[in-house]
């Protein structure tokens, strides 16, 4: 459990005091957008801005950088634009964004702003920003390889939103994780389902390989769709239990 965060330590907080209060979200997104994140709420607090300024800040961040990708996937395509270039775009802007969300909560959370409007916000916010991102990474999948299934597109965008429900489902006092280990053999192998590996993950193929965005589809749909059939076996296990 985090520690509380005392009343003269609340006068001068310090980036640790809001790393400190994090939720968490895998190994990557802790030691890298966690921590980042409590670099923005430190910043935020100084600058004497709200949690929803940041969560707000983090769609706007979110949805420019999907546009750009969006906008300029046939011209990388056609090889007018160096892919490198927009993927380092789509690279960091995502991460940045991430960042920004993971920092609102921090915020809200060490100067006890947090309230039930706020975490709506949030959410929602969430939703728009992961939308775009989709919407960005099938563009380029059907850039790159007209051939690719729409079947397989409307599965990626649906399966996507798998991660942001189930951890709005286990935010609440009757959560359940499938596999309660925090050992790091176990934390490795969640690295699939850490939002900040996934999006650093697709950042580096549109950087580095961008006609394999395809096949990353394909796969994030497989371990998505993997996981939602998990999830529902598991939670009706419980369930029918007496």
């Amino acid at each position: 459990m985090h520690s509380a965060i005392t009343s003269a330590e609340l006068s001068r907080p310090t980036a640790g005091d809001f790393y400190r209060v994090n939720r968490g979200g895998g190994l990557f997104s802790e030691a890298v957008s966690q921590r980042l994140g409590a670099a923005f709420a430190l910043l935020g607090h100084r600058l004497g801005l709200s949690p929803t300024a940041l969560t707000l800040a983090n769609l706007v961040l979110g949805l420019a950088t999907s546009v750009t990708v969006v906008a300029l996937a046939e011209r990388v395509a056609a090889g007018t634009v160096p892919g490198w270039a927009i993927g380092l775009v789509a690279l960091v802007g995502w991460q940045l964004a991430y960042a920004l969300d993971c920092a609102d909560g921090q915020l809200a959370r060490v100067t006890g702003r947090t309230s039930p409007s706020g975490a709506r916000v949030d959410v929602l916010c969430d939703v728009a920003a992961q939308i775009t991102l989709v919407t960005a990474l099938s563009t380029v999948a059907v850039a790159q390889r007209p051939s690719t299934p729409v079947w397989l597109v409307a599965a990626f965008a649906g399966t996507w939103m798998v991660n942001l429900v189930t951890s709005v489902m286990q935010s609440g006092p009757n959560a359940a994780s499938m596999v309660p280990s925090t050992s790091l053999p176990v934390r490795l192998v969640k690295l699939i389902r850490d939002y900040g590996a996934v999006i650093t993950l697709a950042g580096v193929v549109l950087t580095l390989a961008p006609d394999w965005t395809t096949w990353l589809v394909a796969a994030f749909t497989l371990v998505n769709g993997g996981f939602l059939l998990a999830s529902i076996a598991f939670t009706a296990r419980h369930a029918s239990r007496p």
